[in-house]
């Protein structure tokens, strides 16, 4: 049973209930309000059985899991718990609620959106679907113009003090640059983005990240309408609802990404060719390969006969894309910042481009607007309320995002705690962002320790991982004093490599077994010491 009182406290047994009652009922987690407590509360009488509910246990919420055995898991659960389960289970935010609460909005029909969840993909939403199906059941069409139902304050900007901005209704803010972080020789092209807030009243905290609504290259929307054969001024419905010419409808409100198994499915009965055919239908068994659009489908099923309409209605709709906040508003006031890695590469002769990444490097200009939103960070990953605890942070790549504001915080509020950075990337030379933001912390002693892992300078690649490793001993006193250990970057990769140095340091360094360790990790995390902004 769920207490907010320690057992150690001075109060009697009838005290103890009616306070855990009452605190249970602000925090909003107690099921009964006609119960005891409450009755016992609005009386002004104490309750000797308070009506909290004990947590409920996702033994599927596990993001090691494959997804098979998380629906295994969920086996006789009620349709949101499974839905839950069919989530990546990262609680990364990035469909603006958390894994729990993205199902449950699903499942009761708030929500009917099912391609939001970007880490779980394509087996995610084909799970969803399947799940409703057998339900005999189908997200209902939400009732604002973008696909997405709110979320509480977890999807509104109330929380943050701009109430009227939010998933639903983005705010359009003016860009003021888009600068170059990597030096000439680099092999990435990553862009340090500042957007202006002045007069939105848009607050936001750091940890918090930054809703951006992107739009299509225009080059890839007119190619997809030349394969159609149609005309781009023809009126369509879009999968978010809205009714737009077929160019804008593209270029606004579609994924073209990502083809569906609804287009494949289509395309097979349409196209003439027993080739083409062929090739749809392996594509619909063995999933699409990485980097293949809806472009490449087209290009397949050359000769096909298909509107504009049914076209669009087979697309998901182009959700927004999350990004970690680069800034402290106490550093940056009116402004929010951002960290962006520009995706641009060749397929098959063709560039294929990040919609949101490449928008922001090259198709917005300064000044030009730009569809945003706060959405309020999760889990507890922001600076600690004590400014004397120390905080270590492992951030490689666009990762170092949400931890250049941690810093930026740290140093406004003349916080006294310790602040130990981990950064790496491909070449010092090229690839060291914020180098002088960085070593000017440094130098001011914000940043009491930066550690570095450039792993194409060597013979041996070095990963931040192995900088921790290389420093053990400081890492685990650093623990052992109270420190909180923050992770943001790759999920599948990088965090995992991360998380699995943190368990082997403190079995090693603590004189532990792996049962203990791992149990010790889990107390950091409880405890929201361990902190992980992954994707």
């Amino acid at each position: 049973m769920s207490s907010y009182i320690p057992e150690t406290a001075p109060f009697n047994e009838q005290q103890r209930a009616w306070l855990n009652g009452f605190f249970a009922g602000l925090t909003g987690i107690q099921e009964n309000p006609g119960g005891n407590v409450a009755t016992a509360m609005a009386a002004g009488l104490p309750s000797a059985e308070p009506a909290v509910e004990e947590e409920e246990d996702f033994p599927w919420h596990d993001d090691s899991l494959p997804i098979v055995d998380r629906m295994a898991l969920a086996e006789g659960k009620p349709l949101e718990r499974k839905l839950m389960a069919a989530m990546a289970q990262l609680n990364c935010g990035s469909c603006g609620y958390i894994c729990q609460t993205y199902s449950e909005a699903i499942a009761s029909g708030e929500e009917s959106n099912v391609s939001l969840c970007s880490p779980g993909g394509k087996e995610t939403k084909q799970m969803i679907k399947k799940l409703m199906a057998e339900a005999g059941d189908a997200p209902k069409p939400s009732s604002n113009g973008n696909g997405s139902a709110t979320n509480g304050t977890a999807m509104n900007g109330a929380a943050n003090g701009a109430a009227s901005w939010s998933r639903k209704n983005p705010y359009s803010a003016n860009l003021i640059e888009s600068r170059p972080l990597n030096q000439e020789g680099s092999a990435k092209d990553t862009r340090h983005v500042a957007i202006d807030l002045v007069g939105s009243g848009i607050k936001y905290e750091v940890g918090d990240a930054l809703g951006v609504y992107p739009t299509n290259c225009s080059d890839l929307c007119t190619q997809i309408i030349d394969r159609l054969a149609t005309d781009s001024h023809v009126k369509v419905a879009t999968p978010l609802g809205n009714t737009k010419t077929l160019l804008e409808a593209l270029l606004e409100d579609c994924c073209l990404k990502d083809p569906t198994d609804e287009l494949l499915e289509l395309l097979v009965g349409r196209t003439p060719g027993p080739d083409a055919q062929a090739t749809l239908n392996h594509l619909l068994a063995e999933g699409v390969p990485e980097g293949f659009d809806v472009l490449d489908v087209l290009e397949v099923a050359t000769g096909s006969t298909i509107t504009a309409t049914e076209f669009l209605e087979c697309l998901d709709p182009l959700n927004p894309r999350l990004y970690s906040i680069a800034s402290s508003m106490k550093a940056v006031g009116d402004q929010v910042h951002l960290t962006v890695g520009k995706v641009v590469f060749e397929r098959e002769g063709r560039v294929r481009k990040g919609v949101a990444s490449t928008m922001l490097a090259d198709r917005v200009a300064t000044g030009e607007s730009i569809r945003v939103f706060v959405q309020p960070n999760h889990g507890g990953f922001t600076v600690p309320d004590n400014d004397d605890t120390p905080m270590i942070m492992v951030g490689p790549g666009t990762g170092i995002a949400p931890f250049v504001a941690f810093i930026q915080e740290r140093a406004a509020r003349k916080a006294s705690g310790d602040n130990w950075l981990f950064f790496g990337d491909q070449h010092e030379a090229f690839d060291f962002l914020y180098e002088s933001d960085l070593k000017q912390h440094v130098h001011t002693g914000v940043l009491s320790r930066l550690d570095t892992a450039f792993s194409r300078d060597g013979d041996t690649k070095v990963y931040v991982q192995d900088k921790m490793r290389e420093n053990a001993a400081e890492l685990w006193a650093w623990l052992n004093r109270g420190a909180h250990f923050y992770v943001c970057g790759d999920a599948t990769r990088m965090a995992a490599d991360v998380d699995r140095a943190l368990l082997q340091i403190i079995t090693q360094e603590g004189g532990m077994s792996e049962d203990e360790g791992k149990a010790y990790l889990k107390t950091m995390t409880s405890e929201k010491r361990y902190v992980r902004d992954v994707y």
